[in-house]
């Protein structure tokens, strides 16, 4: 064979190749689209019996009042210790990270791992965050006289509670918290009233609970009661002093017609007096109480608020609610007013993401204030 032949023979190979790895590659970029868009399409439906891991993810735009206009990502899966178990609620976990045009980002991560005895569950969250906040102090009396400051604020957290069931419905669990936070860029330090920029935290503790819902991620009928104690030792941390930290959450679940469910939730904290600011209650965020008000607009040791909300399904995975609520933040019982509850109610949509785990779309609305709130999972 001359060498002609050969080198023309090597070019018919290598162009071959070339076409063949290609058509290789636009196989695999259709595929990837094709099982991206499926597992929009198809994402409600439980798989978790046929797969080891059933995840769905989205790309999009977001908004939040706090960060503005940004791109974010989410990832959300469910999955089964067992495979063959279908007594129990699937296992969950959302991976999510964002950044915003105001030059904040997030990474998060949260869920609930069921164990296969059945008893023991494990609920947990991260996150780490760098904010460009608006700020108008660190108490309730502050927050009404103070003009908008703004500062940054750096937060790394996690947060677990290990649950074990005694009996059908009741809960003991171990409770465990690490935070730190600090605050840079500080236009007003005099708004942190002699506290310091930063704090480190470890939290240990213990809950109680009740627990009688269908479907923790979304439920349909039922009852679920907190209450969690947690002590942050002073030498576990950077706190003056021990502090202390009292959770109560009640909420139920009820059916009033076909597709539509009526939902309550009391929520309370109380914190010791000196509490670090790292750790006060802020109202409104989009965490799901008090929705539509900016997060740190009030902010002060202690909150209470309740809300009712209408959650009506439309069609196939999508669903709307309404809801209600009050609430308010203040530095003791003592010093609890009335006169401070502050109002809020607003309308959302849902869209069956995964199965039993809503996109959550809400405007909510409160005194002199409205916004939008995006998240995974129902407000309660």
């Amino acid at each position: 064979m001359s060498r002609k032949t050969i080198v023309i023979v090597s070019l018919f190979i290598l162009t071959a190749a070339m076409s063949h790895a290609q058509d290789s590659t636009q196989v695999s970029k259709s595929g990837f689209i094709n099982r991206y868009w499926q597992s929009l399409i198809h994402g409600n439906v439980d798989r978790t019996h046929e797969k080891p891991f059933d995840v769905s993810f989205a790309l999009s735009p977001s908004y939040s009042r706090e960060g503005g206009i940004g791109f974010g990502g989410s990832a959300t899966g469910l999955y089964r210790m067992d495979m063959k178990d279908s007594t129990m609620a699937p296992s969950n976990v959302t991976i999510g990270a964002n950044a915003s045009l105001k030059g904040s980002f997030s990474v998060t991560g949260n869920g609930t791992n069921y164990f296969t005895d059945g008893r023991t569950r494990l609920v947990y969250g991260a996150r780490f965050t760098r904010k460009v906040l608006d700020f108008w102090g660190i108490s309730h009396a502050a927050c009404l006289l103070n003009p908008t400051s703004e500062y940054i604020r750096t937060q790394f957290r996690v947060d677990a509670d290990y649950n074990y069931r005694a009996g059908k419905c009741f809960y003991f669990g171990a409770v465990m918290s690490l935070n730190y936070t600090t605050a840079s860029g500080i236009h007003a330090p005099s708004y942190l009233e002699g506290q310091r920029t930063g704090y480190y935290l470890t939290g240990v503790g213990a809950s109680f609970q009740i627990d009688t819902r269908d479907n923790p991620t979304n439920p349909q009928k039922g009852l679920y009661l907190l209450l969690r104690e947690t002590a942050y030792p002073k030498f576990l941390g950077t706190a003056d002093v021990t502090n202390w930290s009292t959770t109560f959450i009640l909420s139920g679940y009820q059916s009033i017609w076909k597709g539509a469910l009526i939902t309550g939730d009391l929520y309370a904290q109380f914190n010791s007096p000196d509490t670090p600011w790292t750790l006060r209650e802020e109202l409104g965020g989009a965490m799901g109480r008090m929705r539509g008000y900016y997060a740190g607009r009030y902010i002060d040791s202690n909150q209470v608020s309740a809300q009712i909300e209408l959650r009506q399904h439309i069609a196939s995975r999508f669903g709307c609610v309404a809801w209600v609520g009050a609430g308010t933040v203040f530095p003791s019982l003592m010093g609890f007013e009335w006169k401070n509850i502050l109002p809020n109610y607003g309308l959302g949509l849902r869209v069956e993401f995964k199965h039993n785990m809503n996109l959550r779309v809400d405007f909510g609305f409160g005194k002199e204030t409205a916004g939008l709130c995006f998240g995974f999972g129902e407000a309660f």
